[in-house]
């Protein structure tokens, strides 16, 4: 019988078909909402894999504590969340683990705490042939749900801010080798350093999409982060959602010494941890939201049809044959 092997079959897939053991509907979105007699909790785990998603050689610490929380909150805030109560760590490491990486770790996860909301409520340790910090976060829902399954035709796509900026910051670390032509400036080496170390997150946007709201009867939007890159997470907002997204290329908000060229196309799209916000909206509602916030950008609309996504004013005719990152 022939063995199906993890690397096969792809993180969907294996997502997909574990889905099979839980209640409807569990593994669409990032966050399980639990409904509670007062309140209506949303829970998260995201894990930091040494190798796979950190190494010592690239960012500190400090810096993977900050992440370890910064992952897990912008789920959070990706589902709706109004407060974050807390987090409970599973740290794996070696048993020959400098006690300083530890402390520096949790100094780094602190930080982000003290940033964010929320406290240390609790954990496990063990020891493992590699780093492993696994991080299950708990905050409130508020009165505006965001799932991915709650896009609709005619309604229009927008984003946070800058993607790509992570990848770009990663890639500095590892000291890659650019094509002779690329000149990258120090603002954009700063700003792609800052958020792949540091990310920011829209702490505030669930309290601007609500005020900018025209119609209160309306208490789902569809929304995900780009924690898996602007690519994946549009593609998944069309799949959950049944429907397709027309993006145009030209709206596409980049930082304005990104590089130009196919290979940054793929950068920017298929990077990921940027952890900016994927969303749609009602025009009016749309509308109301662009004039107050100016961070946040129109980037097309979503219509009747089979999940895909379909570009528009892109020459760049490669940009279909690139997959999204995947930990298998």
């Amino acid at each position: 019988m022939h063995k199906e092997l993890l690397e096969d079959i792809g993180e969907k897939e294996l997502i997909k078909r574990l889905a099979e053991f839980m209640p409807e509907n569990q593994v669409s979105d990032d966050c399980a909402f639990v409904k509670t007699k007062n309140t209506n909790l949303l829970i998260n785990t995201d894990s930091l894999v040494e190798n796979i998603h950190f190494n010592n050689d690239t960012i500190s610490a400090i810096d993977i504590g900050w992440k370890a929380v910064a992952c897990n909150v912008s789920d959070l805030i990706s589902s709706g969340c109004n407060k974050i109560i807390g987090i409970t760590i599973g740290l794996v490491v070696p048993s020959n683990t400098d006690w300083i990486w530890i402390k520096d770790l949790y100094t780094g996860i602190n930080l982000a705490l003290d940033h964010f909301g929320g406290l240390i409520l609790g954990g496990d340790c063990s020891v493992g042939k590699e780093k492993v910090i696994s991080v299950t976060a708990l905050g409130t829902q508020g009165e505006l749900k965001l799932r991915r399954n709650s896009c609709k035709p005619k309604e229009i796509i927008l984003t946070t801010g800058i993607h790509g900026l992570s990848k770009l910051g990663l890639m500095i670390k590892n000291k890659t080798n650019f094509d002779k032509n690329i000149s990258l400036t120090k603002s954009l080496v700063n700003s792609s350093l800052q958020q792949f170390r540091k990310p920011k997150l829209k702490t505030e946007f669930l309290k601007k999409v609500l005020k900018a709201r025209p119609n209160k009867s309306i208490d789902t939007i569809g929304c995900t982060d780009s924690s898996d890159g602007l690519f994946q997470a549009l593609l998944d907002l069309a799949t959950e959602s049944n429907c397709k997204a027309i993006i145009d290329y030209k709206k596409i908000p980049k930082h304005k010494n990104w590089p130009k060229g196919d290979k940054w196309d793929e950068y920017y799209f298929f990077g990921g941890e940027d952890y900016e916000l994927v969303f749609s909206l009602p025009r009016k509602w749309a509308d109301n939201l662009l004039c107050t916030d100016k961070t946040i950008t129109e980037i097309g609309y979503f219509i009747n049809g089979d999940a895909a996504i379909d570009f528009k004013n892109c020459n760049n005719k490669n940009l279909f044959t690139n997959k999204s990152f995947s930990h298998f």
